[in-house]
């Protein structure tokens, strides 16, 4: 269980600091990614973009 936590902590500060070089490929804009601001903050659900880092990610260790 502890392990899973770390993996995924590990994973999401990663992807934060990815975040911007991302977002100059088109990430994080593409159709089913969602944004909206509540209270002043800007919340971000990058649906599609999740989908196919998946997909990448689950290539590469398929052939890795």
């Amino acid at each position: 269980m502890w392990r899973w936590l770390l993996v995924v902590f590990i994973s999401l500060l990663l992807l934060q600091g990815i975040w911007p070089w991302l977002r100059r490929f088109g990430l994080g804009r593409l159709p089913g990614d969602i944004h909206f601001r509540v209270a002043g903050r800007e919340f971000h659900l990058p649906i599609t973009t999740t989908l196919i880092l998946s997909a990448v990610c689950a290539l590469l260790a398929k052939h890795l």
